[in-house]
């Protein structure tokens, strides 16, 4: 892969890693709540659900990272499948829950499959 689908890459592993944070570590605390409009009884209520969901985007950053520094062609495939996963588990979201989740996970990852399958 060149040095720019590995960045879009690493960028999309950065903010599932900050969403592993963010949803098992400051769910109930002031940012968590305001990103989510929540008060905090609604935190206190949803905080497994959110600590479940942040481990499993701690699975896909793990995977994207494994992409990036495993050699090819296991690391290009890894990454591809990762990407893929980010893509659909976006569109899900986005379809489902909240239209900002098409934005924020959806197109980066779209955008850095699209530079991978390119460069690969």
């Amino acid at each position: 892969m060149n040095a720019v689908a590995n960045v879009l890459v690493g960028v999309v592993a950065a903010v599932h890693l900050s969403t592993l944070v963010l949803e098992m570590s400051l769910w109930q605390g002031p940012r968590g709540r305001a990103l989510h409009g929540l008060d905090a009884e609604g935190a206190r209520i949803t905080a497994l659900l959110a600590a479940n969901q942040g481990l499993y985007n701690g699975f896909l950053a793990a995977g994207l990272v494994w992409g990036l520094i495993a050699a090819d062609p296991v690391g290009f495939r890894v990454t591809v499948f990762f990407l893929c996963c980010v893509t659909a588990a976006g569109a899900y979201g986005a379809a489902t829950a909240n239209r900002k989740i098409l934005f924020v996970q959806f197109a980066p990852a779209a955008v850095a499959l699209a530079a991978v399958l390119v460069a690969g």
